[in-house]
């Protein structure tokens, strides 16, 4: 559900990625899930186990469960992410996204958010804060429908695991 019941609002069930490239396990916005920890750090152990892991935000505040993991496997959060992995910056909301190629995944935070009809949408104008508006957005945004997005990774919403591309692109239009 929406935070405070609205149509502006984020859901509160969020998206965590997991992705192996050939330099290392890369974990953008984690969270340990609340129920079930220790079934979670067993799978989590044995997936890691003899691989360098870092872990990736796509905005600070997506710190969630980032220090407690990174305490874990002895790594730091942020830094150079692993091969594979390419850091698309938007400034003026202060969001890194990261684009995964071998997979054709682009692994967003909050400024684009699942629409709940299986595409995407940019997040809320009052979520800029003032610092951008929704054209410069898109106009930052553009850059994207350059790439071969299949999957567009949502932190709010439901992913979108097919035709990212077109979903991007419906979301950017004015």
């Amino acid at each position: 559900t929406p935070k405070d019941g609205g149509p502006e609002g984020w859901e509160q069930e969020v998206g965590c990625v997991y992705v192996e490239t050939d330099g290392g396990v890369a974990l953008i916005d984690p969270l340990v899930p609340p129920e079930d920890t220790e079934r979670f750090w067993e799978a989590l152990d044995r997936d890691v186990e003899g691989k360098q892991v870092r872990i990736l935000l796509t905005c600070r505040w997506h710190g969630r469960s980032a220090k407690e993991i990174a305490g874990r496997y002895g790594t730091r959060v942020g830094g150079k992410p692993p091969r594979g992995l390419v850091a698309i910056e938007v400034p003026p909301v202060k969001e890194r996204l990261w684009w995964i190629p071998a997979h054709g995944a682009l692994v967003v935070g909050d400024v684009v958010l699942g629409d709940g009809a299986g595409g995407v949408r940019l997040c809320p104008e009052s979520w800029f804060q003032g610092r951008s508006d929704p054209d410069a957005i898109r106009g930052i945004l553009g850059v994207l429908l350059d790439l071969p997005v299949e999957r567009v990774l949502v932190s709010h919403g439901e992913p979108v695991l097919e035709g990212g591309r077109e979903a991007l692109s419906r979301a950017l239009a004015p």
